[in-house]
């Protein structure tokens, strides 16, 4: 990773991220396994020597800003990302200074592969000036956390801690196990000699702030609640079995019981994808990934036809390992393990096919794990 101060000015490169598997299991305690991506954006900075942050987006010329001393609720645009980081920081007692930056992008947005947290935490490295983090004696997986919280307690999305980590701790050539109760986490190497990570873009939009997604997140904690009356001695739904669900249905209903159903198998599918990478098990891997992406088909209900689609077309091309949708849904994108012989084949049947069952045009992206954010250097 990059950490040498920036000469004059700086430039701050922040990557995307792509979750292999581990889905609405961060904000419950769970284990996830993302990895951040070689799609990034960037922020060209220099300081303005006033108060004021202003940015401008490259491909459309469009200028938001704030005022450091009064930043205000947030409007419900792009901008609130960058303000809500601010706010945080500044509440941690860090002085920050006003900056005029240009935001360029080659990250799908709305997507599903976190271009939010790739911009907040891009924003947090340019507010922090060229000191950057390190500078102000904060670590990475803190400086996570901090962006985390802005986008929970101003932009008003409950997220679990997984988009910011995977953006600003990502290690070129591997996926990060996390465990998000403890936050111990490691490096898990993947097979990319033998295959391709390949990110297909659905073409269908989603807005997380506007989704069900807090709902979601409700009805896992209704979940512990209950369980927690029983007596049980749980504090969220990585302390519960499938047994102690099945034991609690009536009381749960069938709605908070798959909801909380899938939670708990997804993170055992975590664990046991985890394990297959490591023993080079490839028929294991298919098979966890179907399985996730059916629970959150059916329990979770957060796919979509057009995600739906997708993974049948994989699923059904010679040379595809693994396919499930991926990020929190209700649109999006799916992760594909592919044989690297094979990614044309799969370019091809999702061009032939895809568009005639959804109307939508896809996006085929090969990918590679990339390091986390920092300053750009070329």
């Amino acid at each position: 990773m990059t950490t040498e101060r920036p000469d004059a000015g700086w430039s701050v490169r922040s990557p995307g991220r792509v979750n292999l598997i581990g889905e609405h299991t961060d904000y419950n305690d769970g284990f996830v396994l993302p990895a951040a991506i070689d799609l990034e954006l960037r922020l060209t900075v220099i300081p303005s020597g006033d108060r004021r942050v202003g940015v401008t987006l490259a491909s459309s010329a469009e200028t938001a800003s704030f005022d450091l001393d009064d930043i205000g609720s947030p409007g419900h645009g792009w901008i609130d990302y960058v303000a809500g980081v601010a706010n945080v920081l500044q509440a941690a007692g860090h002085r920050l200074t006003g900056v005029r930056a240009v935001l360029e992008s080659r990250l799908p947005m709305a997507a599903g592969l976190s271009s939010s947290a790739a911009l907040e935490l891009a924003a947090a490295w340019m507010l922090l000036g060229p000191g950057g983090p390190e500078a102000a004696g904060i670590d990475r997986l803190a400086l996570a956390r901090l962006c985390q919280g802005a986008e929970n307690d101003y932009v008003g999305v409950s997220c679990g801690l997984m988009d910011q980590f995977a953006v600003s701790c990502g290690e070129a050539g591997a996926a990060l196990l996390l465990d998000c109760r403890s936050l111990a986490w490691r490096p898990v190497a993947l097979p990319l000699d033998e295959l391709a990570l390949v990110v297909i873009d659905s073409g269908s939009r989603r807005t997380v702030r506007t989704s069900e997604y807090n709902e979601r997140r409700r009805r896992c904690e209704r979940g512990v609640a209950i369980l927690a009356g029983r007596g049980l001695p749980v504090t969220s739904l990585r302390d519960v079995t499938v047994a102690d669900l099945e034991a609690a249905a009536d009381a749960l209903g069938d709605e908070t019981l798959q909801r909380c159903r899938h939670v708990v198998e997804e993170n055992g599918r975590v664990l046991e994808v985890v394990k297959a990478l490591e023993a080079g098990d490839v028929a294991a891997l298919g098979t966890l990934f179907a399985a996730s992406h059916a629970s959150l088909r059916d329990l979770y209900e957060v796919s979509s036809p057009a995600l739906d689609a997708l993974v049948d077309i994989a699923t059904r091309t010679p040379g595809v390992v693994a396919a499930r949708m991926t990020g929190a849904g209700f649109g999006g994108c799916t992760v594909n393990l592919v044989e690297r012989d094979a990614v044309a084949r799969l370019e091809t049947a999702v061009s032939d096919r895809y568009q005639p069952l959804t109307g939508l045009e896809a996006h085929v992206l090969r990918v590679e794990p990339a390091d986390g954010v920092g300053w750009a250097v070329d």
